[in-house]
């Protein structure tokens, strides 16, 4: 499966792809905020996860931003089974931060969702990380007063993780509107 917003392309992830993920993904600041990413995160991990199989209803996608040199890879986005709930995933190179990527790709995945079948999409961030909660409220996710406790291989043990729901199923929930500063017209749950 392959999806194409405003700025990016969204692919699957090749065998090849491994090296450039590596140098990317390791990063400790990026790996901290994600509960799923080992640390340290080592080229074994980098092939498994580059050569891992599509899930039929939870894609997972490498985010690529294409040049006049071909396609850079600048992160991932998911949609994964995590504690009985699917939840929206998302990492973006430190060198791509506050370009907007993240929220872009992430709307993408989420107007895939409703096709696949998926009603209600959830959502996690640490609380120390306010750019993932200003990316969930751009797309329309809203907190559901819940708080998680959520490890991290790159934290030091369990933290709490604020949890967000997002309504796909609702009528007009699916758009592929462009950048930030779009009107979001997806409802939260």
């Amino acid at each position: 499966m392959f999806i194409r917003s405003e700025r990016l392309f969204l692919r699957p992830g090749w065998p090849e792809d491994w090296a450039e993920l590596l140098a990317l993904i390791d990063d400790e600041q990026v790996v901290r905020n994600l509960v799923q990413a080992p640390w340290p995160y080592r080229p074994e991990d980098a092939r498994a996860f580059a050569g891992r199989a599509q899930a039929d209803r939870h894609p997972h996608f490498f985010i690529t931003l294409p040049g006049a040199h071909g396609s850079k890879l600048i992160g991932t986005v998911a949609l994964a089974q995590f504690d009985g709930e699917t939840e929206l995933g998302f990492w973006i190179a430190r060198s791509q931060w506050n370009r907007g990527y993240a929220t872009e790709a992430a709307r993408a995945v989420l107007a895939l969702a409703r096709t696949l079948g998926h009603r209600r999409i959830a959502g996690c961030h640490f609380i120390d990380n306010p750019a993932c909660a200003r990316v969930f409220a751009k797309l329309g996710f809203e907190p559901t007063g819940e708080t998680r406790p959520r490890h991290s291989p790159a934290r030091t043990g369990a933290e709490p993780a604020l949890i967000y729901a997002l309504d796909v199923a609702a009528a007009g929930n699916c758009t592929l509107a462009g950048g930030d500063d779009d009107e979001t017209v997806m409802r939260a749950a």
